[in-house]
């Protein structure tokens, strides 16, 4: 296994967790629907774009990657409050609502902090791998 380190791979695995119970949480329909398609689906999309990051840069410290996604989802949070034509398109697909979304609301900023602690927790220990 020279070719990938023990820390890609458990980030590709925690990846491979997290992506379809992201995309359940976006086409969910039962009890506290709303609140499972957007609070949660907003918290699994902190820890996505944390790993994500990590597995592409696995020398980058953990609360670096955590903090950047924040801040980095936090303005697309806001950028929702502009309705330009080009943005527009760009959510007029499931793909597209799914990254940029399509409504500001304040709700979401403790589950983007939260996602991103939870991130910030799962890149401490996967990067604790390479270590022992």
């Amino acid at each position: 296994m020279n070719w990938i380190s023990r820390q890609r791979l458990l980030t590709l695995l925690f990846l491979i967790l997290v992506v379809p119970v992201g995309f359940f949480t976006k086409l969910y329909s039962g009890p506290a629907q709303a609140w499972i398609n957007n609070s949660v689906g907003g918290l699994l999309y902190e820890i996505f774009w944390c790993l994500v990051f990590y597995f592409f840069f696995p020398r980058s410290k953990p609360f670096i990657v955590a903090l950047s996604v924040c801040v980095v989802t936090c303005t697309l949070e806001f950028l929702q409050l502009w309705q330009s034509p080009f943005l527009e398109v760009l959510r007029s697909d499931f793909l597209g609502r799914t990254i940029l979304g399509n409504t500001f609301n304040w709700l979401d900023f403790p589950y983007y902090f939260a996602g991103s602690a939870m991130g910030f927790v799962i890149l401490k220990f996967i990067s604790k791998t390479d270590e022992a």
